[in-house]
């Protein structure tokens, strides 16, 4: 029961807020904690003692009924919960730093004042409005994607909350401006090809092979394709595949066909370079058509690195600032240039600018590979959205299988696609390195990098 204490003008009243101290080391004792009041609300004093009462028998009715808050002095800040939030919830490379980087520009800096059990639906209506008004709508939803798991984290896995203050509920009657997509540009083959041929003429035939295998394959850009290492490629693979038991099963599958597998991907993390597994963990196997077969196998006979795909030098693409010196070239054109210890570069003809790829990303070619086999009509959902390393949703994705004579559907359509939209319509194409005998390029082992492999973060 709450106790009245009154010393002159003064009224205080005093109830038990539901905890016990704690000893020396952190642990409870049976010695109650005390909460106090003198008014109902900040400088207004309590009216009498039966007010003050009735106050503290409320606030011990909050107690019994788990309405209360914690104490301010046993609150946590919504910075530390956030550092601390960061620290135990690690997940691959690229995912902390996208996450690192949301909290920090934006989370932490709103709430760094707040405590977390402070926030209340109304306030994160208001921290809501302030994003989606600031950010973009992608961007936005992201933030508050992720917020959301601060705050599930926040009740359910660290009790520092009684419930969200995220209440999602159907509203009827509110108007919602409807989010528009950029619309995508059309790009013709035509455009893809003086990519490719702008990338030959910066990169040479390393150059022309990065491009064609990003639209034929629909491999991610760049993660996939700089991690795509020698005995994954189809001139070696599936004979190089180490995991027996898919070697086997891959080889018989395979037997009338290339692929390739896309096993890893690689980036920057902590400054250094790493080995994960592919987005979403979509490790998966793409069948080549014949002329890009041919390239990968000039390609990887032309040099002994464990990449496919190599830097200008010689390095691996991972050391270069591949937008600045290999992309946009490619994609906005260049001037002619000269070389000669002046310049310390090699020189290359004027290029001319891909319009219909102004301001896109490399990832665009991606998309322009899905479309292309959306175009033949004939291939079954499944064989694409595999292809692309994306799952089909409920009872179809369960049932749906990818089957021989899908892949094969696909060979024969995008061999197609280059004989008649490529070759048959007079593009130009560069003659091949000067390759290895044959039996040198099958028999070469397959090399494999020493970079630390996250796959399993």
């Amino acid at each position: 029961m709450p106790y009245v204490e009154t010393r002159g003008n003064s009224i205080r009243v005093k109830w038990w807020s539901g905890e016990y101290r704690l000893d020396d080391n952190g642990k409870p004792t049976k010695k109650k904690w005390y909460e106090s009041a003198s008014g109902p609300e900040a400088g207004v004093p309590f009216a009498d003692e039966n007010e003050a009462y009735n106050y503290g028998l409320d606030r011990e009715s909050d107690v019994r009924n788990k309405r209360a808050g914690r104490k301010s002095a046993d609150r946590t800040s919504m910075a530390d919960y956030i550092d601390r939030w960061f620290e135990e919830n690690k997940l691959r490379a690229n995912s902390n730093r996208t996450n690192g980087s949301r909290l920090n520009a934006v989370i932490k800096p709103y709430w760094v004042q707040w405590a977390v059990d402070e926030i209340t639906p109304i306030d994160y209506d208001a921290f809501r409005r302030y994003v989606t008004k600031k950010y973009s709508h992608n961007y936005s939803k992201n933030i508050l994607g992720l917020f959301k798991m601060l705050m599930d984290d926040a009740v359910v896995k660290y009790k520092l909350r009684e419930e969200s203050p995220i209440v999602e509920q159907r509203r009827r009657g509110v108007y919602k401006k409807k989010q528009t997509r950029r619309v995508k540009r059309k790009l013709s083959i035509q455009s893809v090809h003086q990519l490719a041929v702008n990338a030959h003429t910066v990169w040479g035939f390393t150059g022309w092979a990065y491009i064609w295998t990003i639209a034929f394959t629909g491999a991610r850009p760049p993660g996939e394709t700089f991690g795509l290492q020698r005995g994954y490629s189809s001139p070696y693979w599936p004979a190089s595949e180490p995991d027996a038991e898919l070697r086997e099963e891959a080889g018989l599958r395979y037997e009338t066909m290339h692929a390739m597998r896309v096993r890893y991907q690689t980036y920057i993390a902590d400054k250094q370079p790493v080995l994960a597994a592919p987005k979403y963990d979509s490790w998966r196997t793409l069948v080549m058509p014949p002329f890009l077969h041919e390239i990968h196998s000039a390609l990887l006979a032309s040099h002994d690195q464990p990449w496919t795909f190599l830097s200008v030098m010689g390095k691996p693409l991972l050391s270069t600032n591949f937008d600045d010196n290999y992309w946009y070239p490619i994609r906005d054109g260049a001037e002619e240039r000269d070389s000669g210890p002046r310049y310390r570069r090699w020189a290359r003809p004027a290029m001319p600018a891909v319009e219909e790829m102004a301001g896109e990303d490399i990832y665009r070619l991606r998309h322009w590979h899905k479309a292309k086999l959306d175009e033949a009509g004939d291939i079954p959902r499944v064989a694409v959205e595999d292809r692309m390393g994306h799952e089909l949703p409920g009872v179809e994705g369960v049932y749906s299988e990818v089957t021989v004579a899908m892949e094969e559907r696909i060979v024969a359509y995008l061999q197609g696609v280059w004989e008649k939209e490529v070759v048959g319509a007079g593009l130009w194409t560069p003659s091949f390195p000067t390759p290895l005998p044959d039996d040198l390029v099958k028999a070469a082992p397959p090399l494999f990098s020493g970079l630390p492999v996250l796959e399993y973060e």
